[in-house]
């Protein structure tokens, strides 16, 4: 089980991640998601919001690639949860969105699904599409660099080594997720925690 540790509700913001350009046009938001969990001898990750602050958090309390994990804003709420489901080669996780007001529908849609694979990636498909509408490449469990990309081959979300102002480049765990304006950023915060679980980095 994940949970997260509420920052005060002033702190909160409906959508961390809307900004615009001075022409009026949205532009890409840049996250900076650590790969490590904030509560000690934990697994998760901790995503900061453009501002600085924690904008999103994952705490799995049990073992790494944990079978169930929620992905909760920095109010407490639960987003997402995220299921493995399957064994071997038939191996998916399940990502549904978490349903509010008591209402239990939403959670058991799934809302996407990801799976591995040929050539190191991972395969994103949407509920209720036949097909692959996503893709996640350069899939290997220790490498920090990859990039989702939609059925076009358009880069939609890219994660990279975090690099400091002064140019020097972070540790592995430091990472930057760039989101383009037409991405929905939760789900491409999302496809970072499935991915971070499939990789057994979280």
């Amino acid at each position: 089980m994940a949970r997260i540790q509420p920052l005060p509700a002033a702190a909160a913001s409906s959508s961390p991640c809307s900004s615009s350009s001075p022409g009026g046009k949205k532009s890409s938001q840049a996250f900076t998601v650590w790969m490590k969990s904030l509560v000690f001898n934990g697994n998760g990750c901790a995503v900061y919001g453009p501002d600085g602050a924690v904008a999103f958090r994952v705490d799995n309390y049990g073992c790494r690639g944990g079978r169930e994990v929620f992905f909760m804003d920095r109010a407490g709420n639960a987003l997402i949860r995220i299921r493995r489901k399957g064994f071997g080669a038939f191996r998916r996780w399940e990502v549904s969105q978490c349903g509010h007001n008591g209402l239990r529908d939403e959670e058991s849609t799934p809302w996407f699904s990801v799976r591995r694979v040929e050539k190191g990636g991972a395969a994103v498909a949407m509920h209720g599409g036949a097909r692959t509408c996503y893709r996640i490449d350069g899939f290997c469990a220790r490498k920090s660099e990859y990039k989702v990309s939609g059925v076009d081959g358009a880069v939609v979300a890219e994660v990279a080594r975090k690099q400091a102002a002064a140019g020097v480049v972070l540790g592995e765990d430091v990472l930057t997720l760039t989101v383009v304006p037409e991405m929905d950023h939760l789900l491409a915060l999302g496809l970072v925690v499935v991915r971070g679980l499939m990789s057994r980095s979280m």
